[in-house]
């Protein structure tokens, strides 16, 4: 498959799904898939296949993202992501929801250097990466309740995580859970107040994906 074959599979792939993206966001999309394949060989971002694309890894990094995003207003709030690694779900919500700030939180170096060269490549405004541990993070009071959105996935989901998220999220704000359903039924993802489960939302039928909508109770 060339690399034109590449992006038209991509948007291809998104009507399939019934996403329609203004010409600008989908050429955005396609570069961020480019400069992801570019660096996997060196940093191994991820283990989906990208040379090409399969379906599966299109649906997983673009599609599951902007399929939330409809569950984002886009008012010029922050949305930080955990554990960003290869930048989805981050930077497609980013990508969908382009007045959003966007705070990129990544332990390792070398994967925020990628994420640093995503912000540069794609021209992603009102983006930035903090190299640094969710609960470091966390103490920071420039963080303190300063997100509106946090987006997870692909992290344990322990009592030490949902602390750091109290921490960082604004009363009232809202987690963005990327999971899979058949973790959600044997009961091995579970969240404990102040957080309040608002809605389940499938995303990928064929992957069993979904996403949890939790909001944070706000204090009386």
């Amino acid at each position: 498959m060339t690399d034109s074959e590449a992006r038209g599979r991509i948007g291809t792939r998104l009507h399939e799904y019934g996403l329609t993206l203004r010409p600008e966001q989908l050429a955005t999309a396609e570069s961020y898939i480019g400069l992801l394949t570019k660096w996997n060989d060196a940093v191994n971002l991820t283990s989906l296949p990208l040379r090409p694309p399969t379906d599966e890894a299109i649906d997983r990094l673009l599609v599951e993202p902007f399929l939330a995003a409809q569950s984002i207003e886009p008012p010029r709030e922050l949305l930080l992501d955990v554990g960003s690694g290869s930048g989805s779900p981050a930077i497609p919500l980013k990508i969908a929801r382009p007045t959003l700030r966007l705070l990129m939180v990544e332990s390792k170096a070398r994967k925020s250097a990628f994420l640093r060269e995503a912000i540069r490549e794609l021209d992603l405004g009102d983006a930035e990466v903090v190299t640094d541990r969710l609960e470091q993070l966390a103490l920071e009071p420039r963080f303190k309740k300063a997100a509106s959105w946090i987006s997870i996935r692909a992290v344990r989901a322990d009592l030490e995580l949902w602390h750091s998220l109290s921490a960082l999220l604004k009363p009232g704000g809202q987690v963005l859970w990327f999971r899979s359903a058949a973790a959600h039924e044997s009961g091995d993802q579970s969240f404990p107040a102040p957080f309040e489960l608002q809605a389940i939302r499938p995303l990928i039928a064929a992957q069993r994906s979904e996403l949890a909508i939790l909001r944070l109770a706000e204090r009386e």
